[in-house]
């Protein structure tokens, strides 16, 4: 009947902890909910100790105290379960991450390299007709 505490919806003001490492906040980083965003894919606006705000966190990359306690001690893997590219948003920690194929991870969303050429082809263009 109860879900599990790695897929419960958190409660605004909740105290949480990031998983993983995110573009400015590196696992282990404690925060408070803000905002709860979706209806059905519920994501997190978080207020970090570090100062920064981040939003659209998928409940996969936060614990609660509990949890990651838990994961400490070595009794389950809280950011096991659908981190999904953990690897890519610890490079982005400083900024935008290049995974090799010109892909960015620009605030945990990865943007394709075939968009960001197609972008930089159309800005040479427009600055060469103007």
């Amino acid at each position: 009947m109860a879900k599990s505490d790695s897929t419960s919806v958190l409660p605004k003001k909740a105290a949480v902890i990031a998983t993983v490492d995110l573009p400015g906040v590196p696992a282990g980083t404690e925060g408070k909910v803000i905002i709860i965003n979706g209806l059905s894919w519920i994501r997190y606006w978080v207020r970090f100790a570090n100062g920064v705000v981040m939003g659209s966190i998928n409940r996969a990359h936060l614990a609660t105290p509990d949890e990651w306690a838990r994961k400490l001690a070595g009794g389950d893997d809280v950011a096991a379960a659908g981190s999904g590219g953990g690897a890519s948003d610890g490079d982005a920690a400083g900024g935008d991450a290049d995974d090799g194929d010109g892909d960015q991870t620009v605030n945990g969303v990865v943007v394709p390299g075939r968009l960001l050429a197609r972008s930089k082809a159309a800005r040479a263009r427009l600055a060469t007709a103007a």
